[in-house]
């Protein structure tokens, strides 16, 4: 029981710690997007901010006129897919100004509550253990079963000449 109690605590505080240190370092990070005014480009090929929603309106309207045919769902799915990828390709994150400690805390509580919850969660499980041995113990038994049948079978043979 005292086992229990200790692995619960352990979770409880590699929770803890891996929620304060992503908190913290959300706090030291700033997230800007240049997508307003520059579009972006995809190996040479420059699309503006309004020319990413084309396939998008084409794929849509395509779908309707067609009555929602296989080619037109995917160009629609393309067309959702180009406008993510924009957002994404168009956002700068840096981290503002931290100094050395506060650095090494941040991924100290990161990592190291990281770790204590994997440790918890990929642990192996007494129940299992206990099935195993289980399991073990109806394999001894079966053979004991088998050994002492054949013991019977040659005592009988013995008397029998």
């Amino acid at each position: 029981m005292k086992k229990a109690r200790n692995e619960i605590l352990q979770f409880l505080a590699g929770l803890a710690m891996l929620i304060a240190g992503l908190f913290i370092f959300s706090q030291k990070v700033m997230v800007s997007s240049g997508f307003f005014g520059f579009g972006f480009s995809i190996g040479g090929f420059h699309m503006g901010n309004g020319l990413i929603m084309v396939p998008f309106i084409i794929g849509v309207v395509w779908m309707f006129a067609s009555e929602g045919s296989t080619a037109s769902k995917f160009f629609t799915a393309a067309g959702v897919l180009i406008i993510v990828v924009a957002v994404i390709m168009t956002t700068h994150i840096s981290l503002v100004h931290t100094t050395l400690y506060e650095w090494a805390l941040i991924l100290v509580l990161i990592f190291g509550g990281a770790g204590l919850l994997a440790r918890i969660l990929f642990a192996a499980r007494p129940a299992a253990e206990g099935q195993r041995q289980q399991e073990q113990n109806r394999q001894i038994e079966e053979t004991r079963t088998k050994v002492a049948a054949i013991e019977d079978e040659l005592e009988r043979m013995k008397r029998e000449q």
